[in-house]
């Protein structure tokens, strides 16, 4: 085990989460890399980190979290997340209850069981979204990310100075989920970025490594936007 202690990074087989798994590895830590998709298995040996195929709504998923975390937990990310999107009026009540329970129960459940292996100092970073300020026909999406933001902030006072909690919000980030969108849809969401670019894994991985070492000591129940603008834009 290294000096740096364990990061785990849930969400962990999509193109985000492997990023920031590996700037983690970077920095020193021992990874855990946890997915419910089993490719993260191959994205864990690439990075040589330890994997878990894990459904984090269910508490034998927690569990194998857990069973490989050991005892030296130094960073967690909550970056798994899925969308159901749909008009409010429209949007069932599966899919709003659906979201709320991947994108923050399993988030709550994960951090509030890791409580014992945090060491002195260690980092919790939640990945929102610029999505947690409001958008159009994804309102279980932006419930779940703001509530992510809420329930950090409670916990960054609950748990200083021992442990730091902190939230990155991106707007759109080049990954697979994002290019599966219509390129017309695309377009129009990329024309609305300050910046005038989709974000780039390494844009949010480099911030989520940032929050989560010893240069960030001081920062805790903050939000970093991390979208180009987007949060300031009409």
């Amino acid at each position: 085990m290294s000096g740096a202690g364990t990061a785990i990074v849930t969400g962990a087989a999509g193109g985000l989460g492997g990023r920031i798994g590996e700037r983690l590895a970077e920095a020193g830590h021992d990874l855990v890399l946890v997915d419910l998709d089993p490719a993260v298995e191959e994205v864990a040996a690439a990075a040589g980190a330890g994997a878990v195929v894990a459904d984090l709504t269910k508490a034998d998923g927690v569990d194998a979290v857990l069973d490989a975390a050991g005892d030296d937990v130094a960073v967690l990310v909550n970056n798994a997340g899925i969308t159901r999107d749909a008009r409010a009026v429209k949007m069932s009540e599966a899919d709003f209850a659906a979201v709320i329970e991947v994108n923050l129960v399993a988030a709550m459940r994960l951090t509030l069981a890791l409580e014992p292996r945090y060491r002195d100092g260690a980092a919790v970073v939640n990945m929102s979204s610029r999505a947690s300020l409001g958008n159009f026909g994804q309102a279980n999406y932006s419930a779940s990310k703001s509530g992510l933001v809420g329930f950090g902030r409670a916990l960054a006072q609950r748990w200083a100075p021992r442990v730091r909690v902190n939230a990155v919000a991106p707007s759109l980030v080049d990954t697979p989920m994002t290019q599966a969108m219509p390129p017309e849809v695309l377009a129009k969401m990329v024309a609305r970025i300050p910046a005038g670019r989709i974000g780039t894994p390494d844009d949010v991985a480099g911030i989520v490594a940032f929050l989560a070492s010893p240069e960030a000591g001081y920062v805790t129940g903050q939000v970093l936007f991390a979208c180009g603008g987007r949060s300031v834009a009409p």
